[in-house]
């Protein structure tokens, strides 16, 4: 009986295992991804029923168009292979393709969702791009047909432009990254916009401009970015990128340049709006002028003055009037004055008579002097005239006449 050490048997397991699935194609779903530091790629295929290992290793993974995700069913290109150390099989994969998914639609899908999710397609961060645009960089191959549609575009409608040349690879494994470069160098200079563009071509041609690293310059990059690459039904991680998407790369320059033609027309449109403006304005200012000049002659020194000279000579007039009026009636009723004066005159000295015989009358005869002697006496007391009822029972009093004082005494007194 032979025996075997473990490592022989192991390498016999390993010569069998290699020659006889030297390549293998299949199918499966992916499980236990890992990524390693190293670039190698470690995962498990399985199926609804077992499971086999799998690696990748750094030189074939480099090459790959998408990102392995879990629960992803995929098509394997390798060879089963033997890790002799721990005595275990596994499937050393070469390439891997989505299962009935092309693996570049898959990675298309993959990085716009990526992209889209840190907001390098929002709207928000789209920068405008100038009207009037005077330094423009291009950023396409000197040999190809897309930069002389541009230079030709570019002649036809706006010649007041400076432009720039930026040569880069538009396809191939080094073409994203020329890209990427000419997108960076480019934006470092004072250019009002860089166009990106290239001409129509499979997914396979146009492929650069949906890698990552243009993705990164053109959402990085401070000057305005158009992206024009391809046919109008091309729609790449560029175009959505980009601060402006063109269909194709002589479209490009229509949308960004002004047509002279259309410039001059419109200088003779805003020539004769202006005109038609200017003579509104001179017309309204005239007419406010012609109110102002009016309204200055009605409120003018001149004008003030000339009113209060007519208000003086009205107040003049009034008062003549006024003054004529007062001595024309002051004449009447000093003429009327005059006519009945001496009758006044004379009626008020026949009433002042009558009075002053009146009173001369009323005078003689309450005058004691002129009064009749007979019966009549002043009645005093010490000297002092009283009135004959405030005399009582006793009382000494005079009774005093013209000629003679006599003193008495009341003896009784008596009501009548």
């Amino acid at each position: 009986m032979h025996t075997l050490s473990v490592s022989a048997l192991n390498e016999q397991i390993k010569h069998l295992l290699e020659e006889s699935f030297s390549r293998v194609f299949v199918e499966g779903e992916l499980s236990r991804i890992t990524f390693h530091n190293s670039g190698h790629i470690y995962f498990t295929l399985k199926d609804r029923d077992s499971a086999i290992s799998a690696v990748m290793f750094r030189g074939n993974a480099t090459k790959l168009k998408f990102r392995l995700e879990e629960g992803m069913k995929v098509i394997i290109d390798g060879a089963i292979t033997l890790y002799k150390p721990r005595g275990s099989y596994q499937i050393n994969c070469f390439s891997i393709e989505p299962s009935g998914q092309g693996a570049l639609a898959l990675a298309y899908e993959q990085l716009k969702q990526k992209l889209s999710a840190q907001g390098y397609f929002s709207p928000e961060i789209k920068k405008a791009l100038p009207k009037f645009p005077q330094k423009i960089a291009l950023v396409t191959s000197a040999t190809g047909a897309a930069l002389q549609d541009m230079l030709r575009v570019a002649n036809a409608r706006y010649r007041l432009l400076e432009i720039d040349v930026y040569d880069v690879l538009v396809q191939g494994e080094s073409a994203a990254v020329s890209i990427a470069h000419a997108i960076t160098t480019a934006d470092s200079k004072a250019y009002d916009i860089i166009v990106i563009g290239r001409g129509g071509g499979s997914m396979e041609d146009l492929w650069a401009f949906n890698e990552e690293v243009v993705a990164d310059a053109i959402f990085h990059a401070k000057t305005p970015i158009v992206s024009a690459v391809g046919h109008e039904i091309d729609w790449l991680i560029s175009d959505f990128t980009a601060d402006l998407r063109a269909p194709t790369p002589s479209a490009a320059m229509e949308m960004i340049l002004p047509d002279t033609n259309e410039l001059y027309m419109s200088i003779d449109s805003y020539s004769q709006q202006l005109t038609q403006l200017l003579r509104q304005k001179i017309q309204t200012k005239k007419q406010a002028l012609e109110h102002l000049k009016l309204s200055y002659e009605q409120h003018s020194v001149e004008k003030k003055l000339e009113q209060k000279r007519d208000e003086i000579r009205q107040l003049r007039e009034a008062f003549t009037q006024s003054i004529d009026f007062k001595l024309s009636s002051t004449q009447k009723e000093l003429q009327n004055t005059k006519e009945r004066f001496p009758h006044t005159i004379d009626s008020t000295l026949n009433l002042a008579q009558n009075q002053l015989l009146h009173l001369r009358k009323m005078l003689e005869s309450n005058h004691p002097k002129l009064k009749t002697k007979k019966g009549f006496a002043q009645i005093s007391r010490s000297g002092v005239v009283i009135n004959i009822d405030s005399l009582k029972k006793d009382d000494i009093f005079e009774a005093q006449s013209d000629s003679v004082v006599v003193e008495a005494k009341v003896l009784e007194k008596r009501k009548i």
